[in-house]
């Protein structure tokens, strides 16, 4: 197995999905973090985006590989390591692709409820949302997870949305945001409490996720934040 050295910033939440499969299927690795406001020159180096993840792969005659954005660390880590977390058959393959690409869309509108500074920009950033969780929930089977039983490659790519989405409605649950998506809410509960998905960020994620959004914005805070603030 070559060696694994993971490249990180403490509340980037593509870098959850690259750690939640790495503890799924038990890889060891090893982790460093970095400040995306002051990238060191060696980072600068290696990420050809000059963002993360960046998984630095060594094989086994010493040489470095680099491999950037998180949905193809899955899919590299799926393919080296015992089973499979995608279908065999290669349409299924394709429709779980499709539908991680789906979980970044949402990941973008669980930030755009944070950062809604007037009561309608934040009717608007929910109407888009509600409409991607009713279309998420009718394609929801009998779970728990996304693909049925067993966690998938689809399922790391919504935990950090679905995690964020948690957490914005508990500051602001008059967002109702899970009301009407039963299926929904049920997959993020048997995600929630899985040990790969509690440790697939630093241990006070909720505390520097709280400190963004609760931050100041230009002399006053996001509707959400106020209410962290409050």
């Amino acid at each position: 197995m070559p060696g694994f050295r993971l490249i990180s910033f403490k509340r980037c939440p593509y870098v959850q999905r690259c750690v939640m499969i790495l503890r799924e299927k038990n890889v060891e690795y090893d982790i460093e973090y970095i400040d995306l406001s002051d990238r060191p020159d060696w980072f600068n180096e290696l990420s050809p985006l000059g963002k993360v993840p960046v998984l630095e792969v060594t094989r086994d005659d010493g040489t470095k590989v680099v491999l950037f954005e998180s949905a193809v660390i899955n899919e590299y880590l799926d393919e080296v390591t015992p089973g499979s977390l995608l279908p065999d058959d290669p349409l299924e393959r394709a429709h779980s692709r499709a539908w991680c690409v789906f979980g970044t869309a949402l990941l973008s509108d669980a930030g755009d409820i944070t950062m809604a500074r007037d009561e309608e920009t934040l009717a608007g950033d929910l109407e888009r949302l509600g409409k991607k969780l009713d279309r998420l929930e009718r394609e929801i089977d009998t779970g728990p997870f996304f693909l049925g039983a067993e966690v998938s490659l689809v399922d790391a790519a919504f935990v950090p949305a679905l995690q964020r989405l948690a957490w914005a409605n508990e500051f602001h649950p008059a967002m109702a945001i899970f009301e009407g998506h039963p299926k929904v809410a049920r997959w993020w509960a048997a995600l929630a409490d899985r040990e790969s998905v509690v440790n697939s960020a630093v241990p006070d994620l909720r505390q520097r996720y709280e400190a963004y959004v609760g931050r100041d914005r230009g002399g006053y805070r996001s509707l959400v934040g106020a209410r962290i603030a409050a």
